[in-house]
């Protein structure tokens, strides 16, 4: 195939197969298997720890698999990263701060034999009104968005994004992501790893979940809501009887939120019949699972219900896929 600056392009943006990564006794990786095709928007989600960040090493060629095969638009990492293919925006580092936002692009653009116009990806990154400005004057959105516009030279094909929007505030992410939305939807290939759930449901065509080194469940938001059987009931209710809830038959997990309680399980009828007859509970809300909901219920690691949705925690893994 034809890829978005006319570059023949095989049919795989990346392509796993059974890639493992010790460090010493400590298996990060445990049998990854993973394609991506060209254009998919895809989150990687999991737990600290799960293997994320050291997959997406590998995936840049900073780092080589113990075990298995990876490869990049059907070449070895380097060479793709070599070739102008592939551009990431990493968490942090990268920036010198007595430089400006202009100069640190047009210096990087230096480094590379063919890179687009320096105003044209600052122009992309939503960063020209501030190309003056001393990159270390900038807030984390701002300093994320100009990695972007760096990341953006070399015009690739697959733009990784490895928690590109850790530590920003809420408008600095919505503005980081719309930048990023407007790139995916001129077609480059985008694969980001996050800690924020509403990022993937957001933004994401495909959602890879992991926990402890390996693929837990593969598919669309709607994929992998639908792999958690169960709703949640929610509902007004100061003081809130949890252990009562628990032991209604089918509750799976029963969580108190100031004056609300959130009851997540698999027959929401008996939860409701509950609540409005043995309790003064008001506005019942029944709904299917979310995202947050079937991550719990698919890697058994917690959720914060806070800013964010961080994931962390632990449980046997399992392996889900999505219906045929």
């Amino acid at each position: 195939m034809v890829g978005r600056a006319g570059v023949a392009v095989p049919v795989a943006a990346i392509d796993l197969v059974g890639v493992r990564k010790h460090f010493g006794p400590v298996e990060a990786v445990r049998g990854i298997d993973l394609r991506v095709q060209p254009g998919e928007v895809v989150a990687f989600l999991g737990p600290n720890g799960a293997g994320k960040t050291t997959t997406i090493d590998m995936v840049l060629g900073l780092s080589v698999p113990s075990d298995g095969t990876v490869v990049v638009y059907g070449m070895p990492p380097r060479d793709a990263v070599r070739k102008g293919l592939v551009s990431a925006v990493m968490q942090n580092g990268g920036l010198l701060k007595d430089l400006t936002v202009a100069e640190t692009v047009s210096y990087t653009a230096r480094l590379f034999a063919a890179a687009r116009p320096p105003a044209e990806v600052m122009e992309r990154a939503g960063v020209t009104a501030i190309g003056g400005r001393l990159v270390g004057k900038c807030s984390g959105g701002e300093q994320q968005r100009l990695r972007f516009a760096m990341a953006l030279l070399p015009d690739p094909e697959l733009l990784i994004l490895d928690e590109p929007t850790q530590g920003m505030d809420v408008e600095g992410r919505r503005s980081f992501w719309a930048a990023i939305r407007r790139d995916a939807d001129a077609g480059r290939t985008i694969v980001f790893a996050t800690h924020y759930l509403e990022e993937a449901d957001a933004y994401a065509d495909r959602v890879v979940l992991v926990r402890q080194g390996e693929v837990v469940a593969d598919g669309t938001t709607s994929e992998i809501k639908a792999m958690a059987a169960g709703r949640t009931v929610r509902a007004t209710f100061p003081g809130a009887d949890t252990a009562a809830l628990r032991a209604i038959p089918g509750v799976d997990r029963v969580e108190a939120r100031g004056s609300n309680v959130v009851v997540r399980c698999s027959d929401s009828d008996a939860v409701a019949r509950y609540l409005l007859a043995e309790t003064p509970a008001r506005n019942l809300e029944i709904t299917a699972l979310g995202l947050e909901e079937a991550f719990v219920a698919l890697t058994g690691a917690e959720a914060s219900v806070e800013t964010g949705v961080e994931l962390a925690g632990g449980g046997p893994p399992g392996r889900a896929r999505p219906p045929s």
